[in-house]
């Protein structure tokens, strides 16, 4: 084991050195379509290795959340290969993930999206077809297992900030014609992250995840540039359905959710803007038990802001609605499905107390590229519930009463990454400070432990 590869050495002594087994196995299979050709020799140009090793280091008072430990901390430790074979016309990839956690006992929240041992995320073939739809146009086509990000990530996406990601198995077609218009379609079944019992998860262990017809996510979106001016218009639909297994109890829940978004990037010396909104309908429980009732749904949620760059930095104000559960008839509470929280609201990890259902949040922004090294962001926002009798946020916090009052309290956030060795070696700091509004300090079951400090530090090796 080398020297200088102490991360390595970590999971070597936990007994972890069939990591590099199914790495080599994955590589092997990569290269098995050209070497299966008598005679022909593999290119070793077209084979593309990668990955990255991320150690994290987290800590926590005053947990806003309810059910875990006031106060915690916990190791993060996140391995990622990436094998690519491109001989053309027809390439294939794969990408290995192995996502733990150490230093934790039965109060800390940590879950499947901490914990993913040892699993594929990624095992596909891809291929590019040229001019189909006349001069100009260009049709990509995926199949297997694969990450997405599509559109602003709000609704599916592989997140990169937790632990762990996102997976999809299935088909994914995306189309380029001339003019500016493009396309994305998907049909897949989302990978169900295994093991997920605490004992398991505790221990790390691995189980090879699943995918079902119990869950299918199918939809996509088309975009035109320049549709406003300099903007971008986006139109996008999902469908969401899942049902229950005899191992796995679901809240039934079938979702269409159609979303609109109209977007000018960020330019020098130039203003930007985006709004984006979705509106969600269809059917869910209101809780895993058979015995729940099956409720309408009616949800939306918007985002907007405005931003101008000057030279490196950009100074912008937003705003995000997710509507909650009102109680009546349907259910209101706004389902975000496969969404990244990091880039739009706060931190997950140990935080994880902000995401994009029943939240009313204003905010400002500042962030810079100071150099190619060094980057850094700092926000504040104020937040309010959007429905004052259910839970807020992503909390478990909840007055049926509506008593405690809407105001959840004002959060400040920072980021600085810097590159210690260019593209090579990279250093990460985030904190986060919440002060408590009434509700997060009146509200029946809400944690009486005063404002909430969290503080993570990342140290990620690229190869």
């Amino acid at each position: 084991m080398p020297k200088c590869c102490p991360l390595l050495r970590l999971c070597a002594m936990e007994g972890h050195v069939h990591l590099y087994l199914i790495a080599t196995a994955s590589i092997a299979l990569l290269s098995a379509p050209a070497c299966a050709q008598a005679g022909t020799q593999t290119d070793e140009s077209a084979i593309k290795l990668s990955g990255s090793i991320r150690a994290r280091y987290e800590t926590i008072s005053g947990q806003p959340r309810v059910g875990f430990n006031d106060s915690d901390d916990l190791f993060n430790l996140r391995t990622i290969v990436t094998a690519e074979y491109d001989p053309g016309p027809v390439r294939f990839g794969a990408e290995l993930y192995d996502s733990r956690v150490y230093g934790f006992d039965g109060g800390t929240p940590v879950t499947t999206n901490e914990v993913n041992a040892l699993e594929l995320v990624q095992a596909y073939v891809a291929t590019t077809i040229d001019a189909p739809l006349g001069k100009g146009s260009k049709v990509d086509l995926q199949a297997g297992r694969f990450l997405l990000n599509l559109g602003s990530r709000r609704l599916v996406a592989a997140d990169d900030y937790r632990n762990t990601t996102n997976g999809y198995t299935g088909l994914r077609a995306d189309i380029a014609v001339r003019n500016g218009w493009s396309g994305t379609l998907v049909y897949t079944l989302p990978q169900i992250r295994l093991p997920d019992d605490a004992a398991s998860l505790r221990d790390n262990d691995v189980k090879f995840d699943r995918e079902s017809f119990n869950l299918v996510l199918w939809g996509g979106l088309f975009s035109k540039k320049r549709a406003f001016g300099n903007a971008t218009a986006e139109l996008s639909f999902f469908h969401l359905g899942e049902s229950d297994t005899p191992a796995r109890p679901t809240r039934n829940r079938s979702l269409e959710t159609v979303g609109l978004r109209i977007i000018r990037d960020p330019a020098p010396d130039k203003w930007d803007f985006e709004v984006e909104s979705f509106y969600q309908t269809g059917s869910a429980r209101n809780g895993l038990a058979a015995a729940s009732p099956l409720r309408n749904v009616s949800a939306w949620f918007l985002h907007a802001d405005a931003g101008y760059s000057l030279g490196p930095s950009r100074l912008s104000v937003e705003f995000d609605y997710a509507s909650g559960d009102k109680g009546g008839g349907s259910n209101n509470r706004f389902d975000t499905l496969f969404g990244m929280r990091r880039a739009d609201l706060a931190p997950a990890g140990l935080y994880n107390a902000i995401g994009r259902t029943n939240i009313l949040t204003p905010a400002v922004r500042f962030e810079s590229v100071t150099s190619k090294r060094f980057d850094w962001f700092a926000n504040y926002r104020a937040m309010w519930l959007a429905s004052r009798t259910d839970s807020f946020s992503t909390t478990g916090v909840r007055d049926a009463a509506g008593n405690a009052g809407r105001f959840a309290g004002h959060q400040v956030e920072a980021r600085a990454r810097y590159w210690l060795v260019p593209k090579t070696l990279r250093a990460e700091v985030n904190g986060l400070l919440l002060f408590k509004g009434r509700f997060l300090d009146t509200a029946a079951n809400a944690p009486r432990n005063g404002n909430t400090r969290y503080l993570s530090l990342n140290l990620t090796a690229s190869f």
